[in-house]
C-alpha cells in the first residue's frame, strides 16, 4: 500500500477509528529508529532473496486480505464489488489521494446491497450511509441469532446473540437466511439482484451443523445499483512472498508456526492475521508483541 498501517488505515473507517491515531504512533515508531517502505510488494517489486540478503530475521504481518467471492451469474458485472474494495477506497478519498472518476465508487442516490452480516458488512452500511445512499439492504445467509444466550452456549464461551451495530441502527433493512441466486443486470451495469429464502432444520448431532434448504416459492428480487461481498476472508494471499518463501501453511491456508512465531523455515516468523486467519485487531497486536520477543531471543542466542 501506498500508506501505513495496513488494515486498521485504510480497511476500518474513518468514523469508527480517527486515523490520527495510527498516526501518531507511527511518529513514535519512526522515531524509535524504524524504517518504514511503502508500495513494496515482496515477490514481485522486491524479491524474497534481497529480503534474505539483507536481514537476519523475517516476519511476515501481510494480514488475510483474501476475500470469500460469490461465484454466481452476473458476478462480473460493474457495481459489485468485494466490501474492502469499497472501504479502502473510501480511506483513499478521505486522506486526499487521488481516485480515478471512472473507478469513483460513490453511493450516493444510489441502492445499496451488502451480502455478509459481520463487522465489514456493518462497515459497509456505515460507509453508504454517509455517502448518501437512498437504500441500504442487508441480507445474512444464516439464521438471526438469538436475542439471549443459550442454555448450550455458557460463560465463558462468546455469548452467540443478536447485536445491533451502530451502523445498522443509523439505516439499514437486515434481512436473515437470503441466499444470493445471481446478479441481473443491464448493459453491464449490475440493475438485480436475485435471491431465496433459506430455513435451516434441526442441528445433526453428530456434525452439529444445520442443514439448510431453500423455501419453495421463496425467490424474489431486489434493485440495486451497487451489491458489496462481505462474506469474510480465506487468509492470505499466496501468490508473490508465501509461494516464493515455500513456508508451510496449516489446514486452513494459513502460515503454519510453531509456539515461538517461526515458520517452517529457520529465521522466518510470522504474526496477526496471516498466522491465525482473520481476528481482532488486538489480537493482532498481541501477537506482534509476542513475536517480536521470540524474534529477539532467536537473534539473542
Amino acid at each position: 500500500n501506498e500508506v501505513l498501517g495496513g488494515l486498521m488505515t485504510l480497511g476500518i473507517p474513518t468514523y469508527k477509528l480517527e486515523k490520527t491515531i495510527i498516526e501518531r504512533r507511527l511518529v513514535i515508531l519512526e522515531k524509535e529508529g524504524i524504517k518504514f517502505k511503502t508500495k513494496v510488494n515482496v515477490g514481485v517489486n522486491v524479491s524474497v532473496d534481497e529480503l534474505k540478503k539483507k536481514f537476519d530475521a523475517l516476519v511476515l504481518c501481510g494480514g488475510a486480505e483474501q476475500p470469500r467471492d460469490l461465484r454466481v451469474e452476473g458476478r462480473d458485472l460493474k457495481g459489485v464489488y468485494f466490501a474492502m474494495d469499497y472501504l479502502t477506497q473510501q480511506t483513499r478519498v478521505n486522506l486526499g489521494l487521488k481516485i480515478d472518476k471512472e473507478n469513483r465508487i460513490d453511493a450516493k442516490g444510489k441502492k445499496v446491497v451488502i451480502l455478509g452480516g459481520g463487522d465489514t458488512g456493518s462497515d459497509c452500511i456505515g460507509t453508504a450511509n454517509r455517502q448518501g445512499a437512498v437504500a441500504v439492504t442487508q441480507f445474512e445467509l444464516l439464521p438471526e441469532p438469538p436475542k439471549e444466550r443459550d442454555p448450550d452456549n455458557p460463560w465463558p464461551q462468546w455469548a452467540f446473540v443478536r447485536r445491533v451495530s451502530t451502523s445498522q441502527e443509523e439505516g439499514c433493512d437486515v434481512q436473515y437466511c437470503v441466499m444470493t441466486k445471481n446478479f441481473i443486470g443491464e448493459g453491464g451495469k449490475i440493475k438485480k439482484l436475485r435471491a431465496v429464502r433459506v430455513d435451516f432444520g434441526s442441528k445433526d448431532p453428530e456434525t452439529g451443523r444445520s442443514p439448510m434448504k431453500e423455501v419453495e416459492g421463496s425467490e424474489f428480487e431486489i434493485d440495486c445499483d451497487y451489491v458489496f461481498l462481505a462474506m469474510g476472508f480465506l487468509g492470505p494471499f499466496k501468490e508473490g512472498m508465501i509461494k516464493e518463501l515455500g513456508v508451510a501453511l496449516d489446514v486452513r491456508g494459513n502460515i503454519k508456526t510453531d509456539i515461538t512465531y517461526m515458520s517452517s523455515i529457520e529465521g522466518v516468523f510470522s504474526a496477526g492475521d496471516m498466522r491465525t486467519g482473520q481476528s481482532l485487531v488486538v489480537r493482532a497486536i498481541d501477537e506482534g508483541r509476542n513475536a517480536a520477543l521470540s524474534v529477539h531471543k532467536w537473534l539473542s542466542k
